[in-house]
């Protein structure tokens, strides 16, 4: 009987973990006119209390002054979570420019993402 769930239990110890996703949903913008959409996915860490993400992410101009429908930019979106720590630090690449964002946890994670040659604008992001 043993012989029998030796294989099955080996099997299950050598198949890989199943990465954790996780949706990312923001809105940037002194009047949040940009929502900020994202799904993620755990892609390791050299550190145990360290993951880190990864994805495409998808920016849409919801401000009132739109006028041929909301404008959409695409990218990817990396970031690192420590359960020691109340921050995020993620960077955002979108049409070939690389931002950065540290955001503090209250109810969303509250920062600011930073661009080169623009001025910071806040980012409110919420994980799920």
């Amino acid at each position: 009987m043993k012989a029998f769930f030796l294989p099955i239990v080996l099997s299950a110890l050598a198949t890989p973990a199943v990465a954790q996703s996780l949706q990312v949903i923001g809105y940037s913008g002194y009047l949040g006119e940009w929502e900020l959409t994202a799904t993620v996915t755990e892609t390791g860490s050299g550190h145990i209390h360290i993951k880190e993400y990864s994805g495409p992410l998808t920016m849409k101009h919801i401000g009132v002054c739109t006028q041929d429908g909301p404008e959409e930019r695409t990218g990817e979106m990396h970031f690192q979570m420590s359960a020691s720590s109340p921050e995020l630090n993620a960077t955002f690449s979108v049409a070939g420019v690389e931002c950065t964002y540290i955001g503090r946890l209250s109810d969303p994670y509250t920062g600011t993402m930073d661009c080169p040659g623009r001025q910071a604008v806040p980012l409110k992001l919420w994980l799920k």
